[in-house]
């Protein structure tokens, strides 16, 4: 068994750590099912972990909605949890609520399916690797995600309650100053601790999409969603140690007396500065948006040209404009500190920088229009969920450009049109990219087909109410409502608002209700669903093509050779020599001289770790 497997690797003899084997599947339920070294396992296990925090975060939200729609009245159902204060959303588990929705909704819902879900499922399978590079880091990384989700729920039961400080923590609000207790110190470290699972986790998809592609399998031969998680890993490995320094040093100023985020310790003790917070911060912070965004924008890649059954237009550029995202991430950050009093010089640049990094996202946008346009499209589900993506971060990229231009900023920035804008482009085109994802490949996972209907109830219901919630957030904002206000309308100038913050509180109880249906698929299917055929979406990636429905422990008895990329749709020759309108990646034409099918040569067949 091993040499076969040996044999079929495509790497060096005896010598190479990343030689792929097949192993024999645990026996054990503790080893198969608890602690396992599978990656489609741990994708399963970031799955559960991630949908119950989302619905925990969308329940916070419900909360907020609330409050902003009928002040100070109590909360139905939802009030259970809020037992100490009878019921009623005060000034202070408000401040409570919205940070806690932020930071699960971010850290703990977004980042598990998007990455964990995604990343630890579809890599292997996509690039034809029996499994992750480091399996036992990988489950580690996991478990020490565990570790952070139940320092969350522990912070929601000591005394004082869990972080009150807004979901970026800032300094001195963050410190013992603005926020005593040691709930938000548990928070903090939930987040140092999040972070290095995190960080395991970009190592494992780094080094695995570098070391364990298939033969032949050159970088642009790579799905876009593989490189949208490979350069996700990058900036996460990256940017999240500035993230875990900010958390240490807060958490020292919380537990040991420093100052280095307290305000005028710096006249008194030589150190210490609230705006190096915010620094440290935003340095993670809007690569973190990319983080979030670039999974994404390589699912939509590879749907839209599925279901349109049309090849990525400019594929090649879609890849570029990514990378160049991800370089450019790094240098737009101050964007968020132009009223922090930063030297007008440095904001033009910043603001420079930000207008310029709209461009390659701009490509991106076109790309999938123009791979739609004329396409034979097929109205699937899936296919709903990433044009519906495509739309809502149409509307987010458009709107960032008057935050990313400092005079507009100055008078929009801390307003509730902020908040429309990034609920537009990190939670609505992410929501709406994951549930997306989750149709597309649940019959690759759990070998069932989802209910089309209830899907397609699911998309409508979520992309309407979706769109009018984060509209009326802006709308709001851009008529002078800060954000964070408990009671919005106890100022004079924004009474006129209540109406609308009611419709816009209704069209966010109708969103939470549009989730009925999905949850109602989700457990019907996995319990009763119509049998999978292996490849049912009739794409040509390698998990469709060459993996069972689901996957074998090794995912494959024979790691595929590639000749060509992901998107091999109309092509002339399909038709007349296969009988169908697509070719798979790792499929040859019965008319070619094997090693040389479309779209690759002889040097792009040939095994091992030299590839294109």
């Amino acid at each position: 068994m091993s040499a076969h497997a040996h044999a079929d690797s495509g790497h060096g003899a005896g010598h190479n750590p990343f030689e792929q084997h097949i192993h024999p599947p645990p026996t054990s339920f503790f080893y198969k099912y608890i602690w396992s070294t599978d990656h489609k396992v741990i994708a399963k296990q970031f799955m559960w972990a991630g949908l119950v925090f989302l619905l925990f975060g969308g329940l916070l939200a419900m909360m907020i909605r609330w409050q902003w729609a009928f002040p100070g009245t109590k909360v139905p159902v939802l009030g259970i949890f809020l037992r100490r204060s009878g019921g009623i959303v005060t000034p202070a588990n408000y401040q409570s609520i919205f940070t806690m929705h932020g930071l699960i909704m971010i850290f703990f819902a977004i980042t598990p399916l998007l990455i964990g879900m995604f990343g630890n499922f579809c890599i292997p399978l996509m690039i034809g690797a029996r499994d992750m590079a480091f399996p036992f880091l990988n489950a580690l990384s996991f478990w020490t995600f565990v570790v952070s989700l139940v320092l969350i729920v522990t912070s929601f039961f000591v005394q004082l309650g869990t972080a009150g400080a807004g979901w970026t923590t800032y300094a001195p609000l963050s410190t013992n100053v603005g926020t005593p207790g040691l709930g938000q110190t548990l928070v903090v470290a939930a987040i140092f601790v999040t972070g290095a699972a995190s960080i395991m986790g970009g190592i494992n998809y780094i080094t695995t999409v570098i070391r364990l592609r298939a033969p032949g399998m050159g970088w642009f031969k790579m799905p876009g969603t593989v490189w949208g998680l490979w350069l996700t890993s990058i900036l996460n490995v990256l940017f999240i140690p500035v993230l875990g320094a900010a958390a240490i040093l807060l958490i020292l100023d919380r537990t040991a007396g420093t100052q280095f985020f307290i305000a005028g310790a710096a006249g008194v003790q030589g150190g210490g500065d609230p705006l190096l917070y915010q620094h440290l911060f935003w340095i993670f912070g809007h690569p973190e948006v990319y983080i979030l965004i670039l999974p994404a924008w390589g699912i939509l890649v590879d749907l839209v040209s599925f279901f349109s059954r049309k090849p990525a237009y400019f594929y090649k550029g879609s890849v570029y404009a990514m990378i160049a995202v991800t370089v450019l991430s790094a240098i737009v950050y101050g964007h968020h500190m132009f009223v922090t009093g930063m030297n007008p010089m440095l904001g033009k640049t910043f603001m420079l920088f930000t207008l310029i990094i709209s461009v390659p996202a701009e490509v991106l946008f076109l790309n999938w229009l123009h791979t739609i346009w004329k396409g034979s499209i097929r109205l699937t589900t899936p296919m709903l969920f990433a044009l519906g993506t495509i739309f809502v971060f149409g509307l987010g990229g458009l709107t960032g450009i008057f935050l990313g231009t400092v005079s507009t900023d100055l008078y929009l920035h801390d307003t509730m049109f902020v908040v429309g804008h990034f609920h537009l482009t990190m939670a609505a085109a992410a929501f709406l990219a994951i549930f997306g994802g989750i149709y597309f490949w649940f019959p690759k996972m759990f070998g069932r087909m989802m209910d089309e209907k209830l899907g397609k109830i699911h998309f409508w219901g979520s992309v309407v109410f979706i769109t009018l919630v984060f509209c009326g957030q802006m709308l709001a904002g851009y008529s002078g409502q800060q954000r964070r206000l408990y009671d919005p309308f106890q100022y004079t100038y924004i009474k006129h608002l209540r109406s609308l913050n009611w419709w816009t509180s209704m069209f966010a109880f109708m969103l939470l209700g549009f989730q009925v249906p999905f949850i109602l698929n989700f457990f019907k299917s996995l319990i009763a669903g119509e049998t999978a055929t292996q490849n049912p979406w009739q794409v040509g990636t390698l998990e469709w093509t060459h993996a069972s429905s689901p996957p074998v422990h090794h995912n494959f008895d024979v790691i595929p050779t590639v000749y060509r990329g992901p998107h091999e749709y109309a092509h002339p020759d399909a038709q007349r020599l296969l009988g169908k309108d697509w070719i798979g990646q790792a499929e040859e034409l019965p008319s070619e001289p094997h090693g040389a099918a479309a779209g690759g040569g002889a040097a792009d067949a040939v095994a091992g770790p030299v590839r294109e």
